[in-house]
């Protein structure tokens, strides 16, 4: 194989994987929750392994982190869009989770391309620092924040025993809660974070672009 061929890396193969996978898993979503929820858990699963294949074979690109940072948001806005559905009533809430999520990460994503940082999960900010340097806590907050949305699908169809006048999936969706919205308050620190970093770019072009001549 090219060893410069981008598009066959090992991690963009798995990459490749876990976007059939999470189109399988939309497919399904309306019809056949037990199918939806194995092909989406499989490709979040795969996530762990693209990060290792990068690391293990050399093979990091700038196309493999924004294929990954593409599929983990794509798939998570279609399994909203899907809670929508379940539950009306919590239109807006759900929107503004999609919106938030999506809004951070694209505009964290272009102000790492702007300052030519060579990762997305290098930040000045103490929170975000701890965020992606910390794999252990990187990996409990995603964990946490798909479980809330995915004990909220399975609820929807299979909602469990009642227990002390409420589901068990219930329970279980409001346990996963606290870490779904620690994750959405960070998912605002990258956005902020990220405009900040923008506008400073901006000014300091404006600071050392020569003034036009009339």
């Amino acid at each position: 194989m090219d060893n410069n061929n981008v598009y066959l890396f090992y991690p963009n193969l798995i990459g490749y994987g876990r976007i059939i996978l999470a189109i399988a898993s939309f497919w399904y979503m309306s019809t056949s929750p037990v199918c939806a929820m194995f092909c989406y858990a499989l490709s979040a699963a795969l996530d762990a392994f693209d990060g290792w294949a990068a690391r293990t074979y050399n093979q990091s690109s700038r196309f493999g982190a924004m294929l990954d940072q593409l599929t983990d948001r794509c798939a998570l806005l279609a399994l909203v869009m899907a809670l929508c559905k379940f539950y009306p009533n919590w239109l807006f809430s759900l929107q503004m989770t999609a919106v938030i999520d999506i809004a951070s990460h694209w505009l964290h994503l272009h102000a790492t391309d702007l300052t030519k940082q060579t990762s997305h999960k290098q930040s000045s900010n103490p929170i975000l620092h701890l965020y992606y340097t910390d794999r252990l806590f990187l990996g409990f907050m995603c964990a946490g924040n798909e479980a809330f949305y995915l004990f909220l699908y399975i609820r929807a169809f299979f909602p469990g025993p009642t227990i002390l006048g409420a589901h068990l999936m219930s329970y279980l969706a409001a346990i996963a809660f606290p870490i779904a919205f620690v994750k959405a308050a960070i998912s605002l620190v990258h956005l902020f974070s990220a405009a900040q970093t923008v506008v400073s770019h901006d000014i300091a072009l404006r600071i050392n672009s020569p003034p036009k001549k009339e």
